[in-house]
């Protein structure tokens, strides 16, 4: 918490931990942490690559997240 404003940095962190337990951990009874771990690992894919999101305009992350660096590679290669 050394900035102005570092504080509210936490809460994108503070969001999808709390949408992890929701919505996956606590759904599944994981008996070893290998599966819990895959378990995960899908989920966070999910929420990526799949899960529409309102601050994107329904758009999962990795869509907007790719579509901003081509944008930038564009921008790049006219200047």
């Amino acid at each position: 918490m050394d900035g102005k404003g570092r504080c509210i940095d936490n809460i994108f962190i503070e969001r999808l931990w709390r949408s992890l337990k929701y919505e996956c951990a606590y759904l599944h009874a994981w008996e070893t942490g290998s599966q819990a771990r895959a378990g995960i690992g899908r989920w966070i894919t999910f929420y990526s690559h799949q899960r529409p999101h309102t601050a994107h305009g329904g758009q999962p992350p990795a869509l907007v997240y790719f579509n901003a660096i081509e944008t930038d590679q564009q921008v790049q290669a006219v200047a």
